[in-house]
């Protein structure tokens, strides 16, 4: 026999398996527990109850603002200490960085609520009645009953100026952005920074701006299409930055396949990038939106005010919603200030529409599309079908001649 018949066969062993004592658990990662939910309750409790002893008894405090910052801060650190006693350092600091994050989101979406409650409850008895959205104030006295004088006229200048504004800085804001994100350089990153300056521009630098230009030198006087030119200076930094970072956000991948496939650089920004980017654009149109209708020192420099209607936003003045609130509720008659409040719950509406409207119409994913868009796709293919087939005959013909 030789020396490999006479060695030993080494043998494999498998360790046995634990038992099942070591079985793991499934770990819960999110979700609010059972002592969580006691040691907010605790924690809110005993914040409550030292702030009040400090605002009412011991201290010369005063103030609901200071009251709610305070008694915060007392209920972050009671929570703090709550979670010390049953949790290790790690997941101590988890919980208390997820309770300050929550509970600041509250915190905002209570004053939020509080401002659209307090809006509407002082101006109920103004946009009950009818005539307030179908009539002007270009008789209406500070003392006239409720049921006299409206809106009207500052609807419709809002939408006029807030319309040629967008029209304005929508395009050059979207061209600027995809300048900035396609053509790299000295120049890009010159831009970038100019942008970046103007998003921390006053609005009513925008108005002196539009003010000394339009009505001074070029005589045009006050109207409404000042107004947009002002607003467009204001809102066309923010879209620009906005839409810059959504455009960083599309993959490259998708860019480098359309080029790879053949595609031009202005078809695959035209096809690709800003499909793919429309609700990011979308909310960058909103962002524009919700800043140019809420302005009024651009809108009083350059638009001026009236109580009459103007729908010709080239001659006259040109009244808005904001400034027809602001120039209300300085008034110390009841009947005016509730006309205020109620502009100003006007506004909120017509702002929220203005997102709805803007979130239908860009809101959809990238390759989602509706039903027209579909029917529009498949009309598309069959007349490449029909193209591809009336070629095809031609190509072979070509193809048998060249051989011959």
């Amino acid at each position: 026999m030789t020396v490999l018949e006479k060695s030993p066969v080494a043998a494999t062993v498998v360790p046995g398996r634990p038992g099942g004592g070591n079985a793991q658990t499934r770990r819960r990662t999110s979700g609010i527990r059972r002592t969580d939910g006691f040691a907010i309750l605790g924690a809110l409790c005993a914040g409550a109850a030292t702030t009040g002893v400090l605002w009412l008894q011991l201290g010369p405090f005063t103030g609901l603002l200071g009251y709610v910052v305070v008694t915060w801060l007392v209920v972050v650190l009671c929570y703090s200490v709550l979670v010390s006693l049953d949790e290790n350092r790690a997941a101590m600091r988890d919980r208390i960085s997820a309770f300050v994050v929550h509970s600041l989101a509250g915190v905002l979406i209570a004053a939020l609520v509080f401002v659209i409650v307090y809006t509407f409850s002082r101006g109920w008895r103004a946009v009950i009645h009818l005539n307030f959205y179908t009539e002007d104030v270009r008789s209406t006295l500070a003392t006239d009953p409720l049921t006299k004088g409206g809106v009207l006229h500052a609807i419709a200048g809002t939408l006029i100026e807030l319309g040629i504004a967008l029209g304005i800085s929508v395009p050059l804001g979207l061209l600027a952005a995809i300048y900035l994100h396609e053509v790299p350089g000295r120049f890009s990153r010159f831009i970038r920074t100019v942008v970046e300056a103007m998003t921390a521009l006053p609005d009513i630098i925008a108005g002196l701006f539009i003010y000394a230009t339009l009505i001074l030198i070029f005589h045009w006087g006050p109207s409404g299409f000042s107004a947009a030119c002002a607003l467009a200076v204001t809102i066309l930094p923010i879209i620009i930055r906005t839409s810059d970072v959504v455009f960083r956000l599309v993959p490259g991948s998708l860019k480098e396949a359309s080029l790879a496939l053949g595609a031009s650089r202005w078809r695959t920004t035209w096809n690709v990038l800003l499909p793919t980017a429309r609700s990011g654009l979308a909310t960058a149109v909103i962002l524009g939106a919700a800043r140019a209708i809420g302005e009024t020192a651009p809108v009083l420099l350059t638009a001026g005010a009236t109580g009459y209607m103007n729908l010709d936003p080239f001659h006259g003045s040109m009244m808005s919603l904001p400034l027809l609130a602001f120039t209300q509720v300085q008034s110390p008659e009841p009947n005016e200030i509730a006309r205020g409040f109620g502009t100003a719950s006007v506004l909120l509406i017509l702002v929220l529409l203005l997102f709805i409207v803007a979130r239908t119409i860009g809101g959809r994913a990238a390759g989602d599309l509706s039903a027209r868009g579909r029917r529009l796709r498949a009309v598309a293919s069959a007349r490449d079908v029909r193209r591809m087939t009336r070629t095809e005959p031609t190509l072979v013909l070509r193809e048998e001649e060249a051989a011959r």
